[in-house]
């Protein structure tokens, strides 16, 4: 009874184990037949070709290799063509390399790798990067000496030496370096009033140094004595805006590592002490500063010379120019910029971000934490050629001291003398559609970041193949011309030869290449021909139906232009006459003529001439909050620097605006129901306003007209409505005499319902015309309801 379960148990097992082979042979004969189908495809006609498309694909140049098959036969897996019957010696299949050339290095191993990779392909190799005990450090202080820095600047005068004498305690040699930062020297970040720009305090009675982009004031020393009396010699500046230009100021004191006095062997520590965020990349496009930071030192005197001619530096520029120069960023920041500030050095590798309490109190405690936590953390970045790197993507995983495994590449809790492995494969997506060859190399750069010292990782792309690529095919692969046996330089030396520079494609992909030479391809639409299979003659382009547009002859498959025509097909006009506009300037001075026809430089221009802008920043209304804020101020000369902030332009004061020629006229109505007229004139700096002090209040005196009109046509009409009524009734007051005296004989005797008379004032006055009201007295008869109606 107890064997049955056990029995069928097994049996059970025994079915799963067949079940689980049996998929994975399935699966496996699946990718097989994929890879099959993606090597043996009629759309190859190279042995490039092939192995561009994976890493399982060879290609076979043997001559007698399946006589009138499709050439797309000759590809395929080596397993599959060794079975067809290609000899091991004639299948083209370049293998994955990995070499280390170098071992030993006192903090990381290697220094140099070179591998081999085909389209697809990957190689892993290992870096070891140990954390030393006691490290040199340069410590270097960047400063924000703005004027609400005042009581941190105050306390770093007494705290430095102290701090210096902290770190001793953890470095074997300890240096530092002091240097300050403002913001651009340029409008709208300070006031560019002269009186200003030698003093910005000048309001408070304080006197300021200059505002300024950076400075570099004292070199990396270990002279605490000149560092004392550098800090001692500080005073603030003072700016408009409130971000500051602190990356711009990082990235000077990065790159010009022998003005600040880096040294190779010591651990870089930059110390930026700030309570105001910083300018990004785009924000001095408000000053007019467009040209992109070229990432490079520019110090003249000690001084950034470009502040305000480059823009700021991009995040990524800046965390490139930190871990290329191997620096740790310590911000030390005032606690209401600390979340502005968190979101941001996530993107700066090797950075520690920390609060720093008023008058920086905190300073010495939060430098030693900062630079205890940056060495025990260990992480690696991986640089590719900015051109290539869409071509290869790069993996990390770090085995950390504890055992653990990292996929984020960053070891933590990392102590002295401990070793960190990162494990890190590199994959090549595909071969370069032109300009590189088969052996040349692509440079990858793996940083530990903070550390001195790199590795140095050289790609070699299998992308090419020996002169079996296309034809003649050898039945033994003996030496000759046609083979790859001396070296890369051999092969790159036979693809030139069927290689134009022009279109970088083999033969002009019109061709096969035999051993530096091209073969051509027959074409039933005429004749191919040339040394690359470049010239033909039918394949001129056409423009208005004609060849070569009727501007040119075709010769060789490229029209040959007429003078004065350009273009593939000779349809460009190289006049700019139709692009003139009515001043007689090409586009208006707003774009460049191409092909007979304006192509705007500014996307929000239009028009045949690009003679239209309807949004640009000589409208009317852009310019109503700068006149406003003039108009509120009276035209005052104190009280108008208070409106630059919502003026772009400079702005000037007129008596008679009408002498004014060249520019345009605008209006600005104002809320007492009156407007100020305002000239506007584009010149080189920008538009120049000029302001009209006298205000035209036209429509409170159309108003008052208005209402006289109506007042008085109104008391007209009244008037004669009641010299109607009045004549009326006094027709009526005597048809009712005349017939009470026929109905009495006796006239002179008061009847006992005789009519009484009644008097109403009414009463008219008009305004500006009398000083006294006019009064109209109306006498209406009374009688006998009985007498009007019988």
């Amino acid at each position: 009874m107890t064997s049955w379960p056990r029995e069928e148990r097994n049996i059970t097992l025994r079915s799963a184990l067949v079940f689980i082979i049996l998929i994975i042979t399935l699966f496996a004969v699946a990718s097989c037949q994929l890879a099959e189908k993606r090597c043996a495809s009629p759309l190859v006609s190279s042995c490039e070709e092939c192995l561009s498309r994976g890493p399982e694909c060879a290609w076979c140049f043997q001559k007698s290799f399946m006589d009138g098959a499709h050439v797309g036969e000759r590809c395929g897996s080596a397993a599959r063509l060794l079975l067809k019957g290609c000899g091991e010696e004639f299948v083209e299949n370049p293998s994955v390399k990995v070499e280390n050339t170098t071992l030993s290095s006192s903090q990381v191993t290697p220094r140099d790798i070179s591998i081999q990779l085909r389209p697809g392909s990957e190689a892993s190799f290992i870096v070891e990067v140990k954390q030393l005990e006691r490290y040199p450090v340069d410590l270097y202080y960047l400063v924000d000496v703005s004027a609400s820095m005042q009581d941190n600047l105050d306390r770093l005068k007494t705290v430095g030496v102290t701090l210096s004498h902290r770190m001793k305690e953890h470095s074997s040699d300890f240096r530092v370096g002091f240097g300050s930062f403002v913001d651009k020297p340029v409008s709208p970040y300070i006031d560019v009033n002269p009186s200003k720009i030698s003093n910005p305090c000048s309001d408070y009675d304080v006197h300021c140094r200059p505002a300024h982009g950076f400075i570099h004031v004292l070199p990396v020393t270990e002279n605490m004595t000149d560092f004392k009396q550098v800090i001692q010699q500080q005073r603030i500046s003072g700016n408009m805006d409130t971000p500051e230009g602190g990356f711009d100021a990082m990235l000077q004191a990065a790159v010009c590592q022998k003005d600040i006095g880096w040294r190779p062997e010591a651990k870089h520590l930059l110390l930026v002490m700030t309570d105001q965020p910083s300018h990004l990349a785009l924000d001095s496009k408000l000053a007019g500063i467009v040209v992109p930071h070229d990432g490079r030192c520019h110090l003249v005197d000690n001084m950034y010379s470009q502040s305000a001619n480059m823009e700021h530096p991009t995040i990524g520029q800046l965390a490139e120019k930190l871990l290329e120069n191997n620096i740790y960023s310590i911000f030390a920041v005032d606690q209401m910029q600390y979340k502005w500030y968190e979101d941001v050095v996530d993107f700066l590798p090797g950075t520690y971000l920390g609060k720093l309490l008023p008058k920086a109190s905190n300073l010495t405690n939060l430098v030693v934490d900062a630079y205890k936590k940056l060495l025990s953390e260990v992480g690696v970045e991986v640089g590719v050629e900015d051109s290539e790197a869409h071509r290869f993507w790069v993996r990390v995983s770090a085995i950390c001291p504890n055992g653990s495994t990292e996929t984020n590449g960053r070891c933590s809790n990392v102590q002295p003398k401990q070793t960190v492995f990162f494990n890190i494969t590199v994959g090549m997506r595909s071969c370069p559609a032109e300009g590189l060859r088969s052996g040349q190399e692509v440079l990858l750069m793996v940083r530990p970041v903070g550390f001195n010292e790199s590795v140095t990782v050289r790609v070699q792309q299998a992308c090419g193949c020996s002169c079996g690529e296309a034809g003649p095919y050898h039945e033994e692969p003996e030496p000759s011309s046609c083979m790859s046996g001396g070296g890369p330089a051999a092969e790159r030396g036979l693809m030139d030869g069927c290689r134009e520079e022009r279109s970088g494609l083999v033969c002009s992909g019109r061709g096969i290449c035999s051993c530096g030479g091209c073969v051509c391809d027959q074409s039933s639409l005429g004749t191919i021909y040339g040394q690359f299979c470049e010239k033909d003659d039918f394949s001129c382009a056409y423009e208005g139906g004609l060849v070569c547009g009727g501007h040119g002859q075709c010769v060789s498959g490229e029209c040959l232009c007429q003078p004065g025509w350009s273009g593939e097909s000779c349809g460009c006009p190289m006049s700019s006459e139709s692009c003139l506009s009515r001043d007689g300037s090409v586009c208006s001075g707003q774009g460049k003529c191409v092909c007979g026809k304006c192509v705007c430089d500014d996307p929000r221009h239009s028009g045949a001439f690009c003679e239209k802008c309807p949004t640009c920043s000589n409208s009317c209304q852009s310019h109503w909050s700068c006149v406003s804020c003039h108009v509120s101020k009276g035209f005052g000369r104190d009280e108008a620097q208070q409106c630059n902030k919502s003026c772009t332009s400079l702005v000037a004061y007129v008596d008679d605006i009408t002498e004014l020629v060249r520019g345009k006229y605008c209006l600005y109505h104002s809320r007492e129901q009156c407007f100020f007229r305002f000239h506007m004139e584009l010149e080189t700096h920008g538009p120049q306003l000029h302001i009209s002090r006298h205000a035209e209040c036209v429509l409170s005196q159309r108003y008052f007209k208005t209402f006289l009109s109506i007042f008085l046509l109104t008391l007209v009409l009244g008037l004669g409505i009641l010299a109607v009524i009045r004549q009326l009734l006094r027709n009526k007051s005597w048809t009712l005499g005349e017939e009470s005296s026929e109905q009495f004989d006796d006239s002179n005797k008061s009847p006992s319902y005789a009519p009484t008379t009644s008097e109403k004032t009414i009463t008219y006055r008009r305004d500006h015309l009398h000083e006294h009201p006019v009064e109209m007295h109306v006498h209406v008869p009374k009688m006998p309801l009985s007498d009007i109606w019988p």
